[in-house]
């Protein structure tokens, strides 16, 4: 199999409907698996997935196990070759999954790619690209400092990369992590100490330690 991709759903019914149609559009072409893992939900969304989506792979936990140890149990029983790490509330491009695979096929040296995130008005999220946040680099972002001088203090979200150019970057977001299930497996997978935040900056920085860069990829969304 050549693609797993891992939902972890908590009370979104409603878009995690609209998820599912997209990421089934995205992969009508490609030999691949939708596993869907569903922290203890207590809106219907374990009925409605069973009845709209028989095509997915529906792990019910029966507690809120959180972000980590969620996503996880999902990634123990993936097949495929890559993986993407997909939250709940997204929506993708019918091309996204083919654009991702031939990208990632193409440049093996890379760990973890994310691509460009646009959410519901339209508007890009800084947080599709970021750096490291030591201690300083996070007091700029809290004091602001990287709107009144993004070139000194931009380091928070990766300001020297414009949003519309390809690149490394330190850290990227866990609502679409996209790389080698192999690679997943090797960092032992999100830290479960971790319940939720921060956990998709805990992976890439150890992705980093193993001496492949995470990639920003604004072609894809």
């Amino acid at each position: 199999m050549k693609l797993s991709i891992v939902i972890l759903n908590y009370n979104v019914k409603y878009f995690i409907d609209l998820c599912l149609q997209s990421v089934l559009a995205a992969t009508k072409n490609i030999d691949a698996e939708i596993i869907v893992v569903d922290n203890a939900s207590v809106d219907g969304s374990v009925t409605w997935i069973a009845s709209q989506f028989p095509k997915v792979t529906l792990i019910q936990n029966n507690e809120n196990l959180g972000f980590p140890k969620g996503n996880n149990i999902g990634v123990q029983q993936a097949k495929g070759e890559y993986l993407c790490i997909l939250n709940p509330d997204t929506v993708v491009a019918e091309d996204t999954f083919v654009k991702a695979l031939g990208f990632m096929e193409q440049n093996e040296q890379l760990a973890i790619m994310g691509p460009k995130l646009i959410d519901g008005s339209g508007r890009f999220l800084k947080e599709s690209k970021r750096g490291i946040p030591t201690p300083w680099v996070a007091f700029t972002k809290v004091l602001g400092l990287y709107k009144l001088f993004p070139k000194l203090f931009g380091e928070y979200y990766n300001l020297k990369l414009p949003k519309n150019k390809a690149g490394e970057t330190d850290i990227l977001v866990g609502a679409y992590m996209f790389m080698k299930t192999a690679h997943y497996r090797t960092l032992n997978g999100f830290d479960e100490a971790c319940f939720m935040y921060s956990d998709d900056i805990d992976l890439s920085y150890r992705s980093l330690q193993l001496g492949k860069p995470n990639f920003y990829n604004p072609d894809i969304n």
